[in-house]
Parts: structure tokens; C-alpha cells; sequence
């Protein structure tokens, strides 16, 4: 296993962590209810937490981290922008959880291979934190 390809792959999925903060960024704008509103903050903060830990394991391996969430995900963004976000507690709720289980889905493709025991294990601690964010999210729509 190279170490570049590590960094690749580790880049690829910080990318998606930036697009999970900036969609709740979205959320938590739209968010009318105080307490809906303080659950997404924290979980978007952990997402950012997910981010800084990755960037720093790319940094470790020698690698340059991403900024952003690349230009794929800026033209998903720019089509979601279009689209619009839910603005109703339930549909924001809704899209968080779908966001939540496409961000694992793609992970898990994403990841599936070239990472270092080290690497893989951030990773799957991340994924297990994403899935109890699902839990989080639908236990707040009933």
C-alpha cells in the first residue's frame, strides 16, 4: 500500500466531510426550533472534528490536506443551492438523515481498500459517530 494513494483516498473523504459541514451549515440556518437548531450545531461539529483529525493524519503521512470540498462537490452544493433546502423542522430533519446515510454510503466506497490500519481505524470511529448521528436525527422527528 502506498502512501499516496492513503492521502488520496483519506483527501477524497474529507471532501465529504466539508460537504456535510456546509450542508448543515444550511440546516441550522433553516432551523426555526432552538433545540433542533443546537443538536445540528453539535453534530456539525463533529463532523469538523472529523475533518481536522483526517487533515492532520494526511499531514502525518506527508500529504496536503484538501480546503475544500473539491470541485465535484461544490457543482452538488451549487445544485442543491438551486434546488433549495428544507426550511419545515420535519424536512430538515429528513434531509440530515439522508445526507447523514449517503455521506456513510459513499464513504464506505470511498474507503474500501488502499487505507493503512491507522487510517482505516479513524475512519470506522468517524463512520460509527455518523451512524449514531442518524439515530440522533430520527429520534428528534418523533
Amino acid at each position: 500500500m502506498k502512501e499516496n494513494n492513503v492521502v488520496k483516498e483519506l483527501n477524497e473523504y474529507l471532501k465529504g466531510e466539508y460537504m456535510g459541514i456546509h450542508a448543515y451549515e444550511h440546516y441550522i440556518k433553516n432551523a426555526q426550533d432552538q433545540d433542533i437548531k443546537a443538536a445540528l450545531q453539535l453534530i456539525q461539529q463533529e463532523h469538523k472534528q472529523h475533518a481536522l483529525k483526517i487533515a492532520e493524519r494526511i499531514q502525518d503521512l506527508g500529504g496536503k490536506a484538501a480546503e475544500d470540498n473539491g470541485f465535484m462537490g461544490s457543482v452538488r452544493e451549487s445544485m442543491m443551492n438551486l434546488k433549495g433546502f428544507p426550511d419545515t423542522t420535519g424536512e430538515i430533519l429528513k434531509g440530515a438523515v439522508k445526507g447523514q446515510q449517503m455521506g456513510i454510503r459513499t464513504t464506505e466506497d470511498i474507503v474500501r481498500g488502499d487505507l493503512d490500519p491507522r487510517s482505516r481505524q479513524m475512519v470506522e470511529e468517524n463512520l460509527a459517530e455518523d451512524r449514531s448521528h442518524i439515530d440522533q436525527l430520527n429520534n428528534l422527528m418523533y
